[in-house]
């Protein structure tokens, strides 16, 4: 079975495996990429990208990047901005996420009535963060 190399990079970590087609979303819509895909350049926009191995599938919250494919025989790369989550097989890792979710939806409430502020952008954007990353865990 033809694969390509696939490399997230983030801030924290970078992380490359061998796999069979990526799914990721841009400004244009959702993409595919297969083995041997024509060479191409993107943004990616905060979604579940996902990532099918020969093992199962990777779902990985992703808040924005870029996306590159390149020639068959360099690597194919998908990256992104400040950070991404991933969870493979069965870890759950829901219980943070969720924690990060409610605190994220407090702060969200108690900015709810003021005019719009730095902190009440902030904790919206926390907010979509975090249920991103709850349906990254779901997958």
């Amino acid at each position: 079975m033809a694969t390509l190399k696939v490399e997230i990079v983030t801030p924290e970590a970078r992380c490359g495996r061998e796999a069979t087609a990526l799914v990721a979303r841009s400004t244009e819509g959702w993409f595919t990429v297969l083995p041997e895909h024509m060479d191409m350049v993107g943004d990616v926009v905060p979604s579940v990208v996902r990532v099918g191995t020969t093992e199962g599938e990777i779902a990985i919250a992703v808040h924005g990047g870029f996306f590159q494919v390149g020639p068959a025989r360099e690597k194919t790369r998908r990256s992104h901005g400040p950070r991404g989550h991933r969870r493979e097989g069965g870890r759950d890792r829901r219980g943070p996420r969720q924690a990060a979710k409610e605190a994220a939806q407090a702060r969200s409430r108690d900015s709810r009535n003021d005019q719009e502020t730095a902190a009440s952008t902030m904790a919206r954007a926390a907010l979509e963060r975090a249920e991103l990353r709850l349906n990254a865990a779901k997958s």
